[in-house]
């Protein structure tokens, strides 16, 4: 009797855990809770979590690509990387996550699958991404001088920020500048790269771009995480948030969007 009463008790006694907040999803952090975001924002945390992401979305089609031209062709190669680029796309649908990188990724393999089945020609094929990124770096810069740095919407790729932290001069500040090292980062790079490819062939672009692309990529990544996290921190408006401390007196905390 004495054990079953001790059993009842300590399941009918009140969890010391937080219940998720209301409309939120399992497993997906509450911008709205600042203790997440203290905990959940790390250059290791999203690093374990996203950059694998990265780096598949990054390589991967790249990588296929090679694997099938080689042993079958430029067409099966093509077919092989965009099939790769498709699951990828399938799996973040899967697991409730924006895919705003494997979209992207799955949107240009497809434009450049055309072209290249269209002229059957590997260094085309390989040519166009790079194009690609020259451009992106382009909108990178002209985002941040319109005021609204794309970095910040890649961001929401790695942590749900809130409607009302997203809006704030201080969110555009610092996304601006991470905006401007990617836009800097991705027209170097795809200048380079251009240039082995036209000037060595195929196998040493592979090479080049596979050895550059990741570790530059990840460097990149976590610099731009450590800023932003320190950059927030420091925040006098948002930073109590980052450091796990209750909203000052009279200041509300973000909500979630309904």
């Amino acid at each position: 009797m004495l054990g079953k009463h001790a059993n009842r008790s300590r399941s009918e006694a009140p969890s010391s855990e937080t219940p998720p907040a209301e409309g939120s999803a399992p497993g997906i952090p509450d911008p709205a809770d600042p203790s997440v975001l203290a905990r959940g924002v790390s250059v290791r945390s999203v690093l374990l979590g996203s950059g694998p992401r990265f780096a598949r979305d990054a390589a991967g089609p790249l990588l296929s690509f090679y694997v099938g031209w080689k042993t079958a062709g430029v067409i099966v190669g093509i077919v092989v990387a965009t099939l790769f680029a498709t699951l990828a796309w399938a799996y973040e649908r899967r697991h409730d996550r924006p895919g705003m990188v494997a979209r992207l990724s799955l949107t240009l393999v497809l434009i450049h699958a055309v072209v290249g089945l269209a002229t059957h020609s590997a260094t085309i094929y390989l040519a166009q991404p790079l194009l690609v990124s020259g451009a992106l770096g382009l909108v990178f810069t002209v985002s941040t001088m319109l005021g609204r740095p794309l970095a910040g919407v890649f961001a929401v790729e790695i942590f749900p920020f809130s409607p009302e932290i997203r809006r704030s001069e201080e969110y555009r500040r610092v996304f601006g500048r991470v905006s401007l090292a990617w836009g800097a980062y991705l027209l170097l790079h795809a200048g380079i790269l251009l240039v082995v490819l036209l000037s060595w062939g195929v196998d040493v672009f592979v090479v080049a771009n596979v050895a550059t692309s990741a570790p530059m990529l990840s460097a990149l990544l976590a610099w731009s995480i450590w800023y932003t996290v320190a950059s927030l921190r420091r925040s006098e408006q948002w930073g109590w948030m980052l450091r796990g401390e209750a909203a000052p007196e009279g200041v509300a905390a973000p909500q979630t969007p309904s």
